[in-house]
């Protein structure tokens, strides 16, 4: 869908926009088959809460995608995308920030350029936003902690996160500074459906890693004994192969040596 959905952004076809609406909802499908249904993939226990928040920030990203659909009492769709997009930003950044397994290590040094990337975007911006220069500064900080986080994730999730900066950067270019071309749209939407894929991608894959692996200790086509069970079961003394005697069952007493059979 997405390969469809930029095609047709680049060749300015006139169905991407229902290709548009139907981005989010199947890249939310195939989270839920992964997670829950897939024998191979699926995960158990279900992380209900790790998947709420990447479904919230699914839901989010569609309602940001058709704001004009969705939102058509609104005199400009701008507002409601950077409301809904930012919604899902919150929910990616509490998703990368709190839940157990997510994360691999501390915010890396490099991860300050995306303070710098900020300040950058909002000097450029400022002149030419007007009356929603709030929203986008706002809009802007969660945009850049999303990507900031990532980077504590893994190169998938790092990557994942780049990438939708990079998109959100074009876009508002494209919006609010006069004379970006067209062409950009198929930029925009290439650089977004990466980054969203790879986002779920390896926040799926790391709820995976973390996930007991219903083995007990043993497994692994041995079953597991109790303490000392490999050994043979106690044999009573004499064992060996001759069968244990009671005292008094031993044969005939053997005469002194030198000594005569009584007559």
């Amino acid at each position: 869908m997405s390969l469809v959905h930029v095609i047709a952004c680049f060749g300015q076809y006139a169905f991407e926009g229902w290709t548009k609406l139907l981005l989010m909802p199947a890249l939310a499908a195939g989270v839920v088959a992964a997670v829950a249904f897939v024998p191979e993939l699926r995960i158990r226990p279900v992380p209900a809460g790790a998947v709420a928040l990447l479904l919230a920030a699914l839901t989010g990203s569609w309602l940001g995608d058709g704001a004009a659909t969705f939102f058509p009492m609104l005199d400009s769709e701008l507002p409601a995308m950077l409301v809904c997009f930012g919604i899902a930003h919150l929910a990616y950044i509490v998703l990368l920030w709190r839940v157990p397994g997510v994360a691999r290590r501390r915010l890396p040094a490099w991860s300050l350029v995306y303070v710098i990337a900020y300040l950058v975007l909002i000097a450029l911006l400022l002149p030419h936003t007007k009356s929603l220069s709030i929203p986008v500064m706002a809009y802007g900080l969660v945009l850049v902690g999303t990507a900031a986080l990532a980077t504590r994730c893994g190169p998938v999730i790092a990557w994942g996160g780049a990438c939708f900066l990079l998109s959100d950067a074009i876009l508002a270019f494209r919006l609010f500074v006069p004379g970006s071309t067209t062409w950009t749209s198929g930029v925009v939407m290439l650089t977004y459906t990466i980054g969203q894929g790879l986002l779920a991608y390896g926040i799926v894959a790391a709820l995976r890693r973390r996930a007991p692996t219903g083995k007990v200790p043993g497994a692994g086509g041995n079953p597991v004994q109790a303490p000392g069970a490999d050994e043979s079961p106690a044999q009573p003394p004499g064992a060996g192969g001759n069968p244990a005697q009671a005292p008094g069952d031993a044969g005939p007493a053997t005469p002194p040596a030198g000594s005569s059979a009584a007559s």
